[in-house]
C-alpha cells in the first residue's frame, strides 16, 4: 500500500476518532455535478462573489484578492484547482474563506447546499481503484441517504508544495 494512501486512511481514521461525541460538522458544496464536504472547523464564512483583483503571475486558479473587512485575502477557483473547465458565476456561486495553517484564503465554488452533522461510522475511506482528480485531497467518502459526499482535506489542496500560495 503507498505512503499516500496510509496518509489518507490515518487522516480518515482521525477524523473518525475525533474526541467528542463521535459525529463531525461539515459544510456541503457542489463543483459541478459533485457534491464536496469540508469541516466546519475550517470554515470561517461563507461570502457572495463581489469585485476580485487581479494579481499579475500568479497560476490561473488564484483568481486575486479581495478585501474582506480591511483584511485582504487571495481567492482561489477550485474548480481551476481541482483542473475543471472554467464556469461562468450564477446566483449561487459562492466564496468559502477558509482558514489553513494560520492564513485566510476565499475559495470559488459552484454553490453551498448545507451544513451536515454525521456519525463516524458514515465515512469510508477513498476506494484504492480511485485515481486522478483531486485524489490526493480525498480524505473520505461520507455516504448519505442517496448520494456520496466527497470529504476533502481543505489544507493539503491549499497548502502545496509548490508555493503558489505561500506568498499571499
Amino acid at each position: 500500500m503507498s505512503t499516500a494512501l496510509h496518509e489518507q486512511e490515518a487522516l480518515v481514521q482521525e477524523l473518525a476518532h475525533r474526541e467528542g461525541s463521535g459525529t463531525l460538522q461539515l459544510v456541503s458544496f457542489r463543483l459541478g455535478q459533485e457534491e464536496y464536504g469540508v469541516e466546519i472547523t475550517k470554515v470561517q464564512e461563507i461570502i457572495l462573489m463581489g469585485e476580485i483583483t487581479k494579481v499579475p503571475q500568479t497560476p490561473e486558479y488564484i483568481k486575486g484578492l479581495i478585501n474582506l473587512r480591511s483584511s485582504v485575502i487571495p481567492i482561489v477557483d477550485l474548480r481551476l484547482r481541482f483542473g475543471l473547465p472554467p464556469q461562468d458565476t450564477t446566483d449561487e456561486t459562492r466564496i468559502m474563506v477558509v482558514n489553513v495553517r494560520g492564513k485566510t484564503i476565499g475559495i470559488i465554488v459552484d454553490a453551498v447546499s448545507e451544513v451536515l452533522r454525521i456519525n463516524k461510522d458514515q465515512i469510508a475511506p477513498p476506494p484504492p481503484t480511485v485515481a486522478g482528480l483531486g485524489r490526493e485531497y480525498l480524505t473520505g467518502l461520507v455516504k448519505l441517504d442517496k448520494r456520496l459526499l466527497i470529504l476533502l482535506d481543505i489544507e493539503r489542496i491549499l497548502d502545496e508544495q509548490d508555493g503558489s500560495m505561500g506568498d499571499f
